[in-house]
């Protein structure tokens, strides 16, 4: 039996609220069978209700749910309880009801099974800030009667005057009644976009909004005292969805509870478990034979399909659903993977270029010709034996392929391509601003954090008590200066964690590099470093994935103790330190890779060892660039593949069956409950709860910075990029609609603090090429030997060059090969790939001259490099503005016109008044031909006569 009780609360002048005595309902005689009987020939309700979009009524929107849990009497199914708020047919039969905190409570203990302390004191908090949110204005409409067991829902409804003052007090801008004609482009220009237009059509989305405007409404900041100026034609949908959730959020925020000296808005009562969730209502069902059209059901169709991949994104239906701040994530992401379009096929090209130019590099031909029988020096003490150069040939042929002048090209070509997609991102940044009317929005201070005003209340107590002040507290460095050295320490040891697991993979490498020597098989011997390549990497891949999502933990915890006042500093304290924990997890081995292996060797004879046994990695004879790209492919791909998709897909899929079950579980076992369809907001419920863009924006970061950071020596980077972001646009879409609880839209005009990273990776990413390009690979030691030393002008004799000469007999002893004469032969002299005098020199085994004249070309390339590369960047920077003209030229048209409609208000205004003053001259001329007499009989009529233009 469902029982619908309505009633009101007393007028927001009184500061109360009613609360119905539930136990006397169950006091009415009511016949179970007789009631059961007359609800299955009534309609269903909750068909009226759109199944929990509307109040009961079925007129009354729902903008926001509120959820908590509460315990139901073990004697029995608890009688369902749906509370109305602001009925005013009910106002004048309530005014007897207790309000809350007083008479409520004696009759609940008396009538109710003893419930806890906590239990009560959550009840006493929620019926006061609920009452404190009906005197702000909203609707309330309770809802215990559900499927979920132990879960109740508390429904709010925003009216009329409740939403035209919060726009106010928000400064929304709203569309007017003025509309003109967008600026269109004329001549050859419009006959180039017809044609674009035609082209594109098939892959544009078929959305209204996304269709091209030549008309704008001018919008203006919602002013009550001006609402002739908008069009109210229809008042539901002038505020739509997403606007009224914000403006609902907004007054939950402010709106507090000062039970027991606490003072907490929405985000105190959520983090205390006075209410378990709140969220605003999705559109409606997404998928199903009789859903009524909806945004949602759009959005899946048109955006959150993988069917559409190769279609644009519909950023303007994105903004109107779910905000501007997840609509300008999205539309940043779809300009990211479009710029990663040229990138991809400029990289092909290169890759090709090394393809078909493999056979004709010289290098790579004389270290694979057997007949040069250059013997190289063992690559381990004792267990390794001299090795022929030409069993690297495979490593040396695979090296080129991604060492080779079109790589230098390329990094420029990066660079150039980096500050391109910074500058395009800004003016489409303004083309949304000035699209989604936010040209003049400015970000105010946001309310403070649960935590931040729980830390001061606690701060306040403490030295009320010792000191009897009152003040108003804040939080100085004073008291966060504990918080602050733990996050110095946390970070430090974070870092030297990284490390040390770097260092034991080095190790690992390494020993394993010694085992696999002493194979006796000679196929074991040929495969010993790609095997120890492999490995390692896969091992350094499974590290990075497992403490990406320990630091992502650590990060929030580390930010959570610092307690920052609002939610706008906890996210930016938040991306920074999350941003630097990954990066430095992410790409240690890729430095160590590219900067430091093979560089403290030490020589034959005299090599640098780890723990006195273990001799440090020596690069291959080809260069340790092919390497370097085999670590940055299987890290990022993996990375991708792994961490981006398959946790993004199984986690939430996971998290949503085990909800699913654990529902099932406390399930009432109710026949007629189990049946009933489920209403809107239950259904949201058992979504997954939105937890910020900070996630997605880490992992689009980190993949920039494998795309551009490193990019010298893995030029399909940017393609591997582009088809991961086909799939994560669709990807992100899919969960956004259908796997988790409506956000509550954020306005904001830029992409945040990111921007700030992205331009640093780009900076950073020009140093760290140019140290890749001119120490890691071959390319200055090829144009120092092609300009000094070649004899004719080719690169014959080069790997000569780069080998040094080592006698055998200087071997320190037990480190000598135990089988010298595995190859066949004694051995004498063996070589080594470094710089150094010859045996038989004067100062043998010491560094030549000719490692000086590569350093310094290398330290020059460097700088030439970095500054030339440096100037492109900021000459792109500078040549492209910010603003595009014809944005520009439409927000001064629509500053000039809104000055043009309040100066034909002010005329109106004036031409009103001279009418008055011309109607009240007439009168006093009148006044003036009585009598005196009647004059001061009638002194009161006229002087009301003449202060009717003044009340006017």
């Amino acid at each position: 039996m469902r029982v619908n009780k309505k009633y009101s609360c007393l007028p927001a002048e009184e500061k109360g609220i009613h609360i119905i005595n539930i136990r006397a309902i169950e006091d009415i005689g009511y016949d179970q069978h007789e009631s059961t009987l007359l609800n299955s020939l009534s309609k269903n309700p909750d068909a009226d209700c759109k199944y929990g979009l509307y109040f009961r009524d079925g007129k009354r929107k729902v903008d926001y749910i509120l959820v908590y849990h509460y315990k139901k009497s073990s004697a029995g199914r608890t009688l369902a309880r749906r509370v109305h708020h602001n009925d005013s047919s009910a106002r004048s039969t309530k005014q007897d009801q207790p309000l809350p905190g007083k008479g409520v409570q004696l009759e609940m203990g008396e009538s109710e099974p003893h419930m806890d302390y906590h239990e009560d004191d959550k009840r006493f908090r929620r019926e006061e800030y609920e009452g404190n949110l009906v005197e702000a204005g909203l609707e309330l409409e309770r809802d215990e009667d559900t499927k979920i067991h132990g879960v109740g829902f508390v429904k709010i409804h925003a009216p009329w005057h409740v939403l035209c003052r919060e726009a106010e007090f928000l400064k929304l801008k709203m569309p007017t009644k003025k509309m003109y004609q967008i600026n269109q482009t004329h001549g050859l220009l419009k006959k180039i976009n017809s044609v674009i237009q035609k082209i594109t059509e098939p892959i544009q989305p078929k959305v209204a909004e996304h269709k091209p405007q030549t008309v704008k409404r001018l919008s203006y900041p919602f002013s009550r005292e001006k609402q002739h100026l908008f069009d109210l034609s229809d008042r539901d949908s002038f505020f739509d969805s997403k606007t009224r959730s914000t403006i609902v959020y907004e007054i939950l925020k402010r709106t507090t509870c000062t039970k027991a000296k606490y003072s907490m808005g929405i985000t105190s009562l959520l983090a205390n478990g006075v209410y378990s969730a709140a969220y605003p209502l999705h559109d409606g069902d997404y998928e199903g034979e009789n859903v009524a059209p909806n945004d949602r059901k759009l959005l899946c169709e048109e955006w959150a399909s993988y069917g559409v991949f190769y279609k644009y994104q519909p950023i303007d239906l994105v903004r109107k659903y779910f905000g501007e701040k997840i609509g300008l994530y999205f539309a940043w992401l779809g300009v990211y993977t479009q710029m990663l379009i040229p990138a991809s096929i400029v990289g092909i090209i290169v890759f090709l270029y090394g393809c078909a130019t493999v056979d004709e590099n010289i290098p790579s031909m004389e270290m694979c010709d057997q007949r040069n029988n250059i013997t190289m020096c063992p690559l381990c003490d004792r267990t390794c034996s001299y090795w022929k150069m030409s069993s690297a040939c495979a490593t040396a042929r695979a090296s080129h392929l991604f060492d080779n002048p079109a790589t230098v090209f390329f990094s420029v070509f990066m660079a150039l391509w980096a500050a391109t997609f910074m500058e395009h991102w800004k003016r489409k940044q303004m083309r949304l601003n000035y699209r989604w009317d936010l040209t003049g929005f400015e970000e105010e201070e946001d309310h403070p954090r649960a935590e931040y005003e729980a830390k001061v209340l606690e701060k306040s107590l403490r030295k009320e008590h010792k000191h009897k002040e009152t003040d108003k507290e804040k939080l100085t460095w004073k008291d966060r200066f504990p918080a602050y050295l733990t996050n110095f320490v946390g970070i430090i040891f974070m870092v030297g964690l990284t490390f040390a697991i770097v260092f034991g993979v080095i190790i690992y490498r390494i020993s394993t590099a010694a085992a696999l020597a002493i194979s006796s098989t000679p196929s074991g011997r040929s495969s010993v470093r790609v095997t120890v390549t492999a490995t390692a990497v896969i091992i350094n891949l499974v590290v990075i994935i497992i403490l990406d999502e320990v630091y992502g933990c650590i990060a929030r915890w580390l930010t959570q103790i610092e307690v920052p006042k609002t939610d706008k500093n906890f996210e930016e304290r938040l991306i920074f330190k999350a941003f630097l924990l990954k990066f430095v997890n992410a790409y240690t081995p890729i430095f160590y890779v590219a900067f430091f292996k093979g560089r403290f060797v030490g020589r034959p004879g005299d090599y640098v060892y780890i723990f006195h046994s273990f001799r440090m990695e020596e690069c291959a004879p080809g260069g340790c660039l092919m390497e370097l790209c085999i670590q940055l492919s299987i890290i990022m791909l993996g990375k991708q593949l792994i961490q981006n998709n398959l946790f993004e897909i199984g986690i939430p899929k996971m998290k949503k069956f085990i909800r699913y079950m654990k529902l099932k579980r406390r399930r009432s076992l109710d026949h007629e409950e189990h049946m009933k369809k489920k209403q809107r907001y239950e259904m949201d419920y058992n979504l997954e709860p939105f937890a910020g863009l900070t996630p997605e924006y880490m992992e689009m970061i980190i993949q920039f910075g494998f795309v551009t950071l490193f990019v010298a020596s893995f030029p399909l980077a940017p393609l591997f990029a582009l088809l991961n972001n086909i799939i994560e646009i669709r990807l992100d879409a899919k969960k956004f609609v259908t796997e988790l609880r409506r956000p509550v839209a954020v306005r904001a005009k830029d992409i945040g603090i990111w921007y700030n990273i992205l331009r640093g990776i780009g900076k950073l990413a020009v140093i760290i090429n140019a140290f890749v390009i001119s120490f890691t690979s071959d390319f200055i030691p090829r144009l120092v030997y092609l300009y000094m030393y070649s004899e004719n002008g080719t690169m014959h004799g080069f790997v000569n060059h780069t080998l040094s000469s080592f006698n055998v007999s200087d071997f320190q002893a037990g480190t000598a090969p135990n089988d010298p004469m595995d190859l066949g032969y004694e051995v004498q002299i063996c070589r080594y790939k470094d710089y150094r005098e010859p045996p038989w020199s004067e100062n043998k085994y010491d560094i030549s001259k000719d490692f000086w004249a590569v350093l310094a070309a290398r330290l020059a390339f460097v700088i030439v490099f970095q500054n030339l590369v440096m100037f492109m960047s900021d000459f792109v920077d500078w040549i492209i503005p910010d603003i595009p003209k014809d944005i520009s030229q439409q927000i001064h048209k629509e500053k000039v016109l809104m000055v043009e409609v309040f100066m034909r208000e002010e005329q109106g205004k004036l031409q009103m008044l001279e009418t008055w003053k011309d109607k009240d001259k007439k009168k006093g001329e009148n006044c003036n031909n009585h009598s005196p007499r009647l004059s001061r009989s009638h002194s009161g009529s006229l002087s009301s006569c003449h202060s009717y233009p003044l009340d006017v």
